[in-house]
This record gives C-alpha cells, structure tokens and sequence, in this order.
C-alpha cells in the first residue's frame, strides 16, 4: 500500500505537469510542424562528413597546383599578371555571381508562391539556396546537396515527402535550364567552336547528349511513376539476391522507391500544371545559369583584354558541363583542363593567373558566402503567397490613386462624389447619374441642405401633444 501512495513531491509534479507551470518557470513549446526527423539530421551530419574530405582534398590539389607552377616556371608570368588585374572588374564578376545566389532564392519562391498553406518563408528559402551552393561544391558529384537541402525544407515545416518533392522538381529545372542554355549556345556559336576546336566539337555535343539524357531520365520518373516504381524495385531484389546490397541499405532504398517517386510525380505534376509559373521559374533558372558562366569574361576584361561576350558565355557553358560530368569535388581535375582549353586562346599569358581568379569567385568565394547564410531561418507567420498577395493589393491602389479605390470608398458610404469631365458623372448615396453640367451638382447640393435644414426644425418644434399640455 504503501509503495502505491504517491509522495507530496510526486503529487506537485503531476499537478504542475497538468496545470499551470510552476512559478519563475518558463513553459517550453514544441512545434511538430518544425520538427525535423533523425533520418534528416543524419543526413546533414554526412554531408558535413564529405566536405571535411572535400577541404583536405582540395589542400593537396591547391598544393600541387603550386608545385607544378614552379616546375613549369610560370612562377613569374603568375605574378606579373596578378599585379597588372584591374581589381574593378573582378569586383563586378563576384556582384554577378551574387545575382546568381538571389536568382535561385526567387526560384524557390516560384515554385512555392502559388501554395496559400506552404509554411516556408523567404529566410528559410535562402537557407536552402546556401546549402545548395555550398554542398554542390565540397562533395562529389553535388551528391550533399540534396540532403543538405530537404533537412532545412523539413526544419521550415514541410513533410520529409513534401520536400523531397520541391527539391526534386527544382532539381529537374536547374537540370533542364543547363541543357537549354547549352543548346541557345551551341545554335548561336557552333561556328566558332568547329572553327576554333574543329572534330574536338564534337565532346561539346556528346556532354550536351548526356545532359539530354540525365534530364530525360528525371522527365521519366515524374511523368511515369508505375514503370519506375517496377523496374527500381526489380533492380533493388536482383541487387540484395546477389548480396550486393545489403538487407539495411535495400529496406531504405525500397521504400524511397516506393513512397518518394510518387511524390515526386505528384509535385512534378502539379508544378506543370501552373505553366505561367513554369515557364517565369525556367526563365529565373537560365538568367542565374548566366550569371555564373559570364564569370571568365569579367575575369578576361580585369587583365585587360578585349572579349566577346556571347563566345565567353557558350565556353562557360560548356565548361560547366564537363564539371558536371566528373565526380569529384567541383569537378577538379575537368575544371582545370577544361579551362585551359576553352579559354587558353583568349587568356594567353595569363592563364594561370586568369584560372586562380575565376576558381576563386566560382569555387572558394561562394563557398565562404554561403556557409554562414545556411543558418537562417524564418520566424513564421503568414505564407509567401499571402504576403504577395497583400502586397500585390497595395501596389495596386497606390497605382490606382484616391480617385479609383477612393471613389468605391465613397460611393459604398454614400454621398457625392464628382469625376470631371465634359459630361461629369455624379454619385448621390451610391447611385451614378449623367449631367450636363456643375448647375445641376450645385442645385443637387442646395437641395440636400434645404432639406437637412427642414428636417432639424421639424425635431426642434414641439409636438401637438406638449402645446395641449401648456
């Protein structure tokens, strides 16, 4: 019995566990819709594992770079064209690659601005956008990109499912958006390359191929979720049967399989069925695609040298495709050979030079910007839709002026309301008339005080009632 009664200090537990906190105490809240799963955390946590790996890896090759300009002995051409680098210039090419950053932000938010209910706000966006930036960089092949990204999806609000799903689709328009600009490009300058390359052109062609493929392999997994589904799990039994996947590994893969490519159709789906936004998030993609590839030709004016724009942007368009196609941290390795040999004509002397500038605003600048802005998260509140919506409403009538909104004000209240013009229109308690001139407005007036006055002397007099009273 006696283990059965609960001691004073049991029973104020309870109590203040049902209640009202105890005094000087500050009550805690959890949200669940800001709770972030372990899987997610995990996941970050990896991500951050491979850009340690990254940051020692990228040691040894910045060493090596070193040492091979030493052997070569381009030491003192490096130096001299260091010296001579108009600083002007290099400051507006780390401005566009800026512009880059805030057009892949205003991506996002396309994708999301027509959701009333989306929990996600701007702040949150921009977490997401850092993440992708920096991640894309340190691991091999992007691959921590995506799961840096859904955690902070997930941490904003939405479901694991939900953000998989955004992050795919944006994905699949990034993806989609390097193939079209490399094929504006190829169009408008594929002289130049047969010219300048002659059959070498012909590696430009099969990187855009493979990008062709790789976007319409993801246009496959959202536009047929049922094929998918069977052939990945064909592949996942043959692969487990065979002891090449593991029992744990294939349980995680059957059910992203499973329950993550149809979300992923589903998102697909519905962001295409909005083709106005579809298309403003494609238009978004490619200027921020631009922003990046037009890097070399701002590094090339900081020396100097006179440079076509339009011929510097198809050559960082190609370059970016063969970074994409290595897998290793920032392409390294694609990115050197690729640069010397799409801009080694045009930089001349300074390519060494030229190559460490533009490493550094597209590799390590972004790298250091991003990392402290992958912190940020919104405080919650009203949608982004809402938001634009009230925005959008006030621009409206600030455009409109007092005499559009102003003017329904008056008219719902009643009263008279004059817009000039050669027949003016006259409101009188809600009710539009068309006169011929001011007379009328001005005897309508007289009119109105003629009989406010009456009435107020009728109130004042007194009654028949209170005469016979007297």
């Amino acid at each position: 019995m006696a283990a059965e009664k609960k001691s004073p200090t049991q029973s104020q537990k309870t109590a203040g566990a049902k209640g009202a906190p105890a005094k000087g105490k500050v009550p805690l809240k959890v949200s669940a819709v800001r709770s972030v799963s372990a899987e997610d955390r995990a996941a970050d946590k990896k991500s951050m594992g491979q850009v340690r790996k990254t940051v020692i890896f990228l040691g040894f090759v910045a060493l090596a770079y070193a040492l091979y300009l030493v052997f070569t002995g381009q030491v003192d051409e490096f130096v001299t064209s260091l010296a001579g680098v108009d600083v002007g210039w290099i400051v507006a090419g780390v401005v566009c690659f800026l512009f880059y950053y805030v057009f892949g932000v205003l991506a996002y938010v396309l994708s999301i601005i027509s959701d009333p209910d989306n929990p996600v706000g701007l702040r949150d966006l921009m977490s997401v956008e850092a993440s992708g930036v920096f991640f894309m960089r340190l691991t091999p092949n992007s691959a921590g990109a995506p799961p840096a990204q859904i955690y902070r999806l997930t941490r904003a609000g939405l479901s694991v499912g939900e953000a998989s799903a955004l992050n795919f689709t944006r994905t699949v328009l990034y993806e989609a958006g390097e193939g079209v600009f490399a094929a504006i490009m190829l169009i408008f300058t594929a002289g130049y390359f047969y010219d300048t390359f002659g059959n070498v052109t012909l590696i430009g062609v099969f990187l855009f191929a493979f990008k062709v493929v790789q976007v319409g392999a993801m246009l496959f997994l959202c536009l047929f979720p049922r094929p998918v589904r069977a052939i990945g799990n064909w592949a996942l039994r043959f692969a487990n049967r065979h002891r090449w996947l593991k029992d744990e590994k294939y349980q995680r893969y059957y059910e992203v399989v499973n329950t993550q490519v149809d979300a992923f159709s589903r998102a697909f789906k519905r962001s295409a069925a909005n083709v106005r936004e579809m298309l403003a998030t494609m238009a978004v993609t490619l200027l921020q695609l631009g922003c990046m590839y037009a890097l070399p030709w701002f590094v090339l004016r900081s020396f100097g040298t006179e440079a076509d724009f339009w011929i510097c942007l198809a050559s960082g368009s190609m370059l970016e495709l063969l970074i994409n196609a290595v897998p290793l941290p920032g392409g390294t390795g694609g990115a050197e050979v690729g640069f010397a040999y799409l801009f080694g004509g045009m930089y001349g002397v300074h390519l060494s030079a030229g190559f460490v500038i533009w490493r550094a605003v597209e590799y390590l600048l972004p790298v250091l910007i991003a990392a402290p802005c992958m912190g940020m998260r919104s405080k919650g509140g009203e949608s982004l839709n809402r938001r634009w919506r009230r925005i959008w409403k006030r621009m409206r009538a600030f455009v409109g002026g007092s005499g559009g909104a102003g003017s329904r004000r008056a008219a719902a209240r009643g009263g008279v309301t004059v817009k000039p013009g050669a027949g003016r229109k006259v409101v009188v308690s809600g009710e539009a008339r068309r006169t011929g001139g001011g007379s009328d407005v001005q005897a309508r007036i007289e009119a109105g005080k003629a009989a406010a006055a009456a009435k107020k002397a009728a109130e004042s007099a007194p009654s028949a009632g209170e005469k016979r009273g007297k």
